[in-house]
């Protein structure tokens, strides 16, 4: 197994303090009254990642059963993810297993996942084949379906998620990436935090093709994508989110224009992309952490406590867009007609050409982190001040595009 030079962890804990999840501040949450268990899986492979594997297995676990890779924060632990995230929940209730990767202190000595490391983060390789390793072992030992897999994470193991959703298509059926950065954000510690926060812009064809060159040559199924993230996650930049967006639309040959928007609970606002092949939740007033919502409803899962946040069950909301329900009944959300390329009936003007300043003041526009976006598309215009210039097309009440 491999062990990362010393001066590579050191540097790490201070150069990552942005990702990093307080451990102190974790909630120790009893274990269920039920013999399954979380338990620490050995020998799963080469492991040339050096990460820790942990399974949950549901009692009497069918054989074909899904099986579901969760990807913890920085500072974070596969118990503490397990037992606050809600995904337990529906794995006992609908029969699936739960792989649970563990980062290890000396890969990183914040236990981040290392999602800015091209050795990591590329196909064969580090601890992106560790993951991978991991799969195959649930699929020999435990009987899960090689072609019901998925994948969701948390920050640094978002970035995580991503990155298995680009090196391993063929693998993955879909995936969730919540408060993550697009895959190849960053290829190293010199530009992660950029990466971060503002976030890197860039377009969707040139997101695209770092996710096709993960696996070149590659024409199979690619794996669908929920993408989640706070409106007021100061940690990891929400522009993050529309970035992954353009990432993972075009990777799937859909346009970066939703098919339909709906409202959610949690001061939720989702939007979907093509034939449900993307999803985008952006959840107003929530800060950096996995939403969740604890309570006894069929939607509700979780416990709230340091980086899990009382908003929205997202498990649940995952679990549905993963088809781990056996075909049940989905909740109905009141959904809303994607963006026409008509102007709006109160006969504002359908193209606007203007500072962005002036956009944001005029309400065709918000900024955050110092650039301005398009309301509703969220596409990045620039900096945002009086002196970069944008035309705005309205196609939408309250719904503009760049470019005229």
């Amino acid at each position: 197994m491999r062990r990362r030079p010393r001066t590579l962890t050191g540097r790490l804990a201070g150069m990552l303090a942005g990702l990093v999840l307080a451990a102190a501040a974790l909630v120790a949450v009893a274990a269920p009254a039920q013999a399954a268990s979380l338990i620490q899986v050995t020998g799963f492979g080469s492991n040339p990642g050096n990460l820790a594997m942990y399974a949950y297995r549901p009692d009497n676990l069918p054989s074909g059963a899904p099986a579901v890779v969760l990807l913890h924060g920085c500072a974070q632990n596969a118990t503490g993810y397990l037992a606050n995230s809600g995904w337990q929940k529906y794995a006992d209730q609908w029969k699936f297993a739960l792989i649970v990767p563990e980062q290890r202190s000396a890969n990183n000595s914040s236990s981040c996942f290392n999602w800015f490391e091209t050795g990591d983060t590329s196909r064969g390789q580090g601890e992106a084949l560790s993951i991978k390793q991991m799969v195959d072992h649930a699929r020999s030992s435990y009987g899960t379906a090689a072609d019901r897999v998925y994948v969701s994470g948390l920050s640094a193991g978002g970035a995580m998620g991503a990155a298995m959703l680009a090196t391993y298509p063929d693998v993955f059926a879909a995936g969730s990436i919540i408060a993550g950065v697009p895959y190849r954000c960053a290829t190293g510690m010199v530009n992660a935090f950029t990466c971060m926060s503002p976030g890197v812009d860039r377009t969707p064809a040139q997101w695209g093709d770092l996710v096709r060159n993960a696996h070149p040559g590659y024409s199979g199924p690619r794996p669908k994508v929920a993408i989640w993230h706070g409106t007021a996650d100061y940690t990891v930049a929400t522009a993050n989110a529309t970035e992954s967006r353009d990432q993972w639309t075009n990777v799937l040959g859909v346009a970066q224009t939703p098919t339909s928007t709906a409202q959610l609970p949690g001061g939720t606002n989702l939007e979907v992309y093509g034939n449900d092949a993307v999803r985008v939740y952006r959840v107003s007033g929530m800060g950096h952490g996995t939403p969740v919502d604890p309570g006894t409803g069929a939607d509700q899962c979780g416990t709230a406590a340091a980086y899990f946040l009382d908003t929205i069950c997202s498990a649940y909301r995952d679990a549905l867009f993963f088809g781990l329900n056996g075909g049940g009944p989905t909740p109905s959300p009141t959904a809303t007609a994607g963006p026409t390329a008509n102007p709006s009936p109160t006969g504002a003007p359908s193209c606007v050409t203007a500072s962005n300043y002036a956009h944001v003041v005029a309400g065709r526009a918000y900024h955050s982190g110092g650039y301005a976006y398009a309301n509703g598309s969220h596409q990045r215009m620039g900096l945002y001040n009086t002196f970069h210039t944008t035309a705005l097309r309205q196609t939408a009440p309250n719904h503009w595009v760049i470019g005229c």
